[in-house]
């Protein structure tokens, strides 16, 4: 019976007490820490404009979508229908490894959505009179790796743009890296498996 149900899963003889298993790697766990986060047709008071773009991110948070409820009361019963969809807010703190790019270039797009230096809010639109707003990326993209780091799905976010600019606190008593934490704003997202090219 044993011998069978190995033979089955393994595809090979397979004797209890007799060495283990080869177990595949594709049963590997999906690990957290292996991501990749990618900017798309990100905006930037500097030369960045449109520029595609990848930071090191130390930890993204979880963000999605969630739905409101409509209530419909009828006599003794309760009828829920989907309504109002609002996106969440999207936290990432960047790691300290590439701080010299991430700092400026964050710290720029920022500014073009608030700049505190001049009062000066989003202007509407970018240069050249296209209709797309000037402080919007097009894509942000969370890209998951598995245990060969190769992409096998990836979370999109639409109309990016970052509504906080924090760094991390500074304290001697501390051994930890220096970080920069951001939370964006979009408009849309989507979720897809990819396949390794």
């Amino acid at each position: 019976m044993a011998e069978s149900y190995y033979r089955t899963i393994y595809g090979r003889e397979f004797v209890p007490g007799e060495g283990l298993p080869v177990i595949s790697t594709e049963l590997d766990s999906v690990r957290a820490y292996q991501f990749e986060v990618h900017f798309y047709g990100l905006p930037s008071n500097r030369t960045l404009e449109g520029v595609d773009l990848t930071l090191a991110a130390k930890q993204v948070g979880g963000a999605g979508f969630s739905v409101e409820d409509i209530t419909v009361d009828r006599l003794n019963d309760k009828v829920f229908y989907p309504g109002k969809a609002t996106p969440d807010d999207l936290s990432i703190t960047f790691d300290h490894l590439y701080l010299r790019e991430t700092a400026p270039t964050l710290w720029d797009w920022f500014k073009s959505v608030y700049d505190p230096t001049t009062g000066t809010l989003a202007q509407n639109t970018r240069p050249g009179g296209t209709n797309q707003p000037h402080f919007k990326a097009n894509r942000l993209e969370v890209v998951y790796l598995d245990n060969a780091k190769n992409p096998f799905a990836v979370l999109e976010y639409y109309g990016v743009y970052p509504k906080s600019w924090k760094p991390a606190e500074v304290n001697y008593s501390t051994n930890d890296f220096h970080t920069i934490e951001v939370t964006f704003k979009y408009d849309f997202m989507d979720f897809k498996n990819v396949q390794a090219t």
